[in-house]
């Protein structure tokens, strides 16, 4: 896919870094010439532009690319007037970042495909390791559904998944479970990959390392962690 990103502090950088890694095109844009010049090696091209200026912003291949991401989040105005003007110039799908709620009310009114929330999603991340004191990832469905994604506690092992009873006493609903395996890279060091396990016979144990996928009420959840 093709993305061009604008703003490339922190999260813009690591951003194009990581899509550009993964084999996507990655075109980057802002107004500071030391963060283009620290970017221009690992992303396909980057531009020195300020991007409030609907001419300079005009540079970019705009409705050539998939996603246009607005990664701006501690200069309130730049961020709001460059995703005015990729509306006005009809960009099909803009994804921007915002850094509170007031940010995020303005954004919303553009309607936007999808509106990033990085410090709030980190902030949330470390709730739960705090919480719950493991390798916990979650996705917020809405205020009280989450999708969550967790390693096995020991006390898990050895028993069959349908006898975790996660939806009778819990009202989580096991989405798939996610199975260690050891791997070697060709430097002969070794790894931990997850495969999904779409079929799992009725004697199957779950395993050390082995991860769990459900969705449910996040309240459900800690109480299901608490009756461990």
């Amino acid at each position: 896919m093709k993305y061009i990103i604008i703003g490339l502090g922190n999260y813009g950088h690591v951003l194009a870094e990581e899509l550009s890694a993964l084999g996507h095109e990655v075109i980057g844009a802002d107004i500071s010439a030391g963060r283009v010049d620290s970017l221009k090696d690992k992303v396909a091209t980057a531009f020195v532009i300020d991007a409030t200026d609907g001419q300079a912003l005009s540079v970019l291949p705009l409705n050539s690319v998939d996603v246009v991401i607005v990664a701006i989040g501690e200069n309130f105005g730049a961020s709001i007037r460059v995703v005015a003007l990729l509306k006005q110039k009809k960009v099909k799908r803009i994804y921007a970042r915002a850094i509170d709620g007031v940010h995020r009310s303005v954004l919303e009114a553009f309607g936007l495909d999808r509106i990033l929330t990085p410090e709030e999603d980190a902030a949330r991340g470390l709730v739960h390791l705090l919480e719950f004191g493991a390798d916990i990832e979650t996705f917020r469905v809405d205020s009280n559904y989450y999708v969550v994604n967790f390693t096995v506690p020991e006390k898990f092992i050895g028993y069959n998944v349908n006898e975790l009873k996660l939806d009778s006493e819990f009202g989580l609903k096991l989405l798939a479970l996610k199975r260690a395996e050891t791997l070697k890279n060709c430097l002969g060091i070794s790894f931990t990959e997850h495969d999904v396990v779409n079929e799992l016979p009725d004697d199957d144990r779950i395993q050390a390392g082995d991860r769990l996928v459900c969705y449910g009420r996040y309240r459900d959840f800690q109480k299901f962690w608490k009756a461990l």
